[in-house]
């Protein structure tokens, strides 16, 4: 099926009580939405992204008793998963829709991708500033971001690449935070061209090396 949209259906399912039946509810209602997603923006996260994307769904497989308050797709390089990659992310929760690029906790290259950020910041941050509502977030599951980028000076902007490093589950997400009652507006394809967007300025940290 094509990406149909999220409805307001979809964010209550994150109030359901109980893991067992909020993952039933995920597993019915938003998992084929994000995977209709995933092979919609597959092609443009290719070419946007420089080299072949593969998506990833959420499975959850590491939780057994705390229902997630989130769920996702995810693109990266790798078809075997995306956790050790710096990866794009599509999320929804009960409050909004996220779109994000994360070097995350398991990245497998940290160190090296962190030269690679401070190498590249003094061009690479103006871009990120001047983009309008590119935030940073603390956590890939926090809803409102930490902090607006274009609110940040240049260089703190620049020292964000370091919570990659900072502590063992350090990780760097930036993106955009599109709340529910926006996206409930949304015809289809808003969702794709949001990502797309977000992602296209996100690009150059997903392809830093």
């Amino acid at each position: 099926m094509a990406f149909p949209g999220f409805t307001a259906a979809d964010f209550k399912v994150f109030e359901i009580e109980g893991f067992a039946p909020r993952m039933e509810a995920i597993r019915r209602r938003l998992r084929p939405k994000l995977e209709a997603a995933g092979r919609d923006l597959l092609p443009d996260v290719t070419r946007i992204g420089g080299a072949q994307a593969f998506s990833h769904v959420a499975r959850h497989a590491r939780r057994t008793v705390n229902p997630p308050d989130d769920t996702w797709v995810a693109f990266a390089a790798d078809r075997r998963g995306y956790k050790k990659h710096c990866h794009f992310r599509i999320a929804v929760s009960g409050g909004a829709i996220r779109f994000l690029f994360e070097a995350g906790p398991e990245h497998a290259g940290k160190r090296r991708w962190v030269a690679a950020w401070k190498r590249d910041a003094p061009k690479v941050v103006p871009v990120l500033r001047r983009a309008r509502g590119l935030a940073w977030f603390r956590n890939e599951h926090d809803d409102a971001p930490a902090a607006v980028l274009s609110d940040l000076p240049g260089d703190a902007v620049g020292r964000l690449g370091e919570e990659l490093l900072r502590k063992r589950d350090g990780q760097l997400v930036l993106g955009r935070a599109v709340p529910a009652e926006e996206a409930l507006r949304w015809k289809p394809g808003d969702c794709a061209r949001v990502a797309r967007e977000t992602f296209h300025l996100l690009a150059p940290l997903y392809r830093l090396r």
